[in-house]
């Protein structure tokens, strides 16, 4: 059990940055580019580059490499299974 709470501690450091949420709900609609996911933010190349590494090593975000360009999308199930540990500790008043 120890291990599912180092992991979601890693995602949630991960996510507590504003460009990679809007990097996430920018992936959620699917691979993008890095040069497409640039056009969005108004940094550069390498910092991109950094964000992404942070998404990949916390296993929300795949990468792969086609030409010059890295491509991006979200690895659904490592997300879904965010959401489904989120579900698990957040208990609604109703529910009870």
């Amino acid at each position: 059990m120890k291990e599912i709470y180092e992991k979601n501690a890693k995602v949630f450091k991960a996510l507590s940055d504003q460009n990679r949420l809007k990097i996430l709900h920018i992936l959620s609609d699917g691979e993008r580019c890095a040069c497409e996911l640039l056009k969005h933010f108004d940094f550069t190349q390498p910092t991109l580059s950094h964000h992404m590494k942070v998404l990949i090593e916390c296993g929300l975000v795949y990468s792969r490499k086609a030409g010059t360009w890295n491509h991006y999308s979200l690895i659904e199930q490592n997300t879904d299974e965010l959401v489904k540990f989120l579900e698990e500790i957040v208990v609604l008043k109703d529910s009870k």
